[in-house]
C-alpha cells in the first residue's frame, strides 16, 4: 500500500509522484489534500494537495517542491518504495458549478493544486482560462495538463524567458480588460494570492483562494492552521482549504507561516549535512 509507481522530476526541486492509494483515489474530489509521513519513525506530517487521481488504476498524483527536510525525504523515494503513512482525502472539496467564465491563476508550485480545480470547472461546463506564472521558464510545470483542461492558457514569467514578461496579476488585468470573468481561482504563494485578490476586489469579481498553512493533525484539533477570514477564525484543514480571497487576512497568515522558519532551516541544513556524509564514495 502507498507504493510509489512513478517518479518524475518536473523542474528544479519539483517532483511528481504517482502513488498507489485506491481508497483515496476513489473518494477524492477537486481541492482536497492528503497528509503523509515518508517514514513513520523519523518524518513529520506534511499536507499535499492531490494534483490528480485515477480511480480505475487506484492512484493519486502528488506534486511538491523540495523546501525542507520532509520534502527532501519524500523526493528521495524511488519507484517501488512506499510512503509510510498517507491519510485522506482531507478538507472541503472545491465548490463547483457552472459559473460561466472561470479564470484559474497558478503561481509556481501552485499550478499543481490548480490543475484538479480547473479540470472540475471545465467538466461542469465552464469556459476556462488558465494563467500560469513562475520566475523563469524552467519553473513552469504541468503546462500540457493545464492546456488539456483549459480553453485558453496564458503563461507569464518574471524574466520574460517564456510567454509574456510580467506577473500573473498583469496577465489577469489584461484578461479582465478583454472579457467578462465570473470567477477567479488563485493558488500559489500567499503574496501572489493577496495581490490577485486585491486586483479582483476592485472589479468586484468573486475570487477563491486555496491556503497552504502550517498543519499538524489535519482534523481541526491542533489549531496550527488557523486563519482569519472576514474577522472570523477558521481552521484551514477542516473549513478549507479554499476561502473567499477578498476576506482572508493574508498578512496575519504570512506571519504565522514564518514562525518556524529558523527551526526548519536548521533541520534541513542538518539533514543535508548528514546525507552528504553518509553517501557512499566507493568505486
Amino acid at each position: 500500500m502507498n507504493e510509489v509507481l512513478e517518479r518524475t522530476q518536473l523542474a528544479e526541486n519539483v517532483v511528481r509522484l504517482t502513488v498507489k492509494a485506491p481508497v483515496i483515489a476513489s473518494k477524492r474530489r477537486a481541492g482536497q489534500f492528503v497528509i503523509l509521513r515518508t517514514n513513520a519513525d523519523k518524518s513529520e506530517r506534511i499536507p499535499l494537495t492531490i494534483a490528480d487521481a485515477d480511480p480505475q488504476k487506484g492512484t493519486i498524483t502528488l506534486v511538491f517542491q523540495v523546501v525542507g527536510k520532509s520534502t527532501a525525504q519524500l523526493a528521495g523515494l524511488k519507484v517501488g518504495d512506499a510512503i509510510s503513512d498517507l491519510v485522506g482525502p482531507l478538507g472541503k472539496p472545491t465548490h463547483v458549478e457552472k459559473f460561466g467564465h472561470v479564470v484559474g491563476v497558478g503561481g509556481g508550485i501552485g499550478i499543481a493544486p490548480l490543475h484538479p480545480v480547473i479540470q472540475a470547472m471545465k467538466a461542469a461546463g465552464n469556459r476556462v482560462t488558465s494563467i500560469l506564472g513562475a520566475r523563469t521558464k524552467k519553473l513552469i510545470i504541468m503546462e500540457d495538463e493545464l492546456r488539456r483542461a483549459s480553453d485558453r492558457v496564458v503563461i507569464v514569467t518574471d524574466d520574460g524567458s517564456y510567454g509574456e514578461q510580467g506577473f500573473v496579476t498583469n496577465a489577469l488585468e489584461k484578461v479582465m480588460g478583454q472579457e467578462h470573468i465570473d470567477l477567479v481561482v488563485a493558488i500559489g504563494p500567499a503574496i501572489m494570492m493577496k495581490m490577485v485578490s486585491k486586483v479582483t476586489k476592485s472589479a468586484n469579481i468573486k475570487t477563491m483562494v486555496s491556503l497552504n498553512t502550517i498543519m499538524v493533525d489535519g482534523t481541526g484539533m491542533c489549531g496550527s492552521c488557523r486563519v482569519s477570514v472576514g474577522g472570523v477564525t477558521h481552521f484551514v484543514c477542516v473549513d478549507g482549504p479554499e476561502f473567499d480571497g477578498h476576506k482572508v487576512d493574508f498578512d496575519g497568515m504570512m506571519k504565522r507561516q514564518n514562525v518556524y522558519l529558523p527551526q526548519e532551516k536548521l533541520s534541513y541544513d542538518l539533514y543535508k549535512s548528514h546525507s552528504s556524509k553518509t553517501k557512499c564514495t566507493c568505486k
